[in-house]
């Protein structure tokens, strides 16, 4: 069983993506193979830069939102300060 995970995606043109997951390792495949979701499609390939656990979908989901309403730089600080786990 997996659990929910917030994640930031560094794209190949050094943009960051965030999403959610409870499969962390399937859906890094699938950005990769243009079956993620359509931003990264076109920003590929992608690199896992960030994760953290979330309790559940919901929990996530906050969290995601959370995380898209910071600047580029403070999102870049989280990403430096805790390594990226699938």
């Amino acid at each position: 069983m997996n659990s929910w995970r917030v994640y930031i995606l560094r794209c190949g043109d050094g943009s960051l993506y965030t999403g959610v997951t409870n499969d962390l390792e399937r859906r890094l495949k699938a950005h990769n193979s243009g079956r993620g979701a359509k931003y990264t499609r076109s920003h590929g390939p992608v690199e896992l830069a960030y994760s953290e656990p979330a309790f559940d979908k919901s929990s996530a989901l906050k969290r995601e939102l959370e995380i898209k309403g910071l600047t580029r730089e403070q999102k870049l600080k989280l990403i430096a300060t805790k390594p990226a786990q699938t």
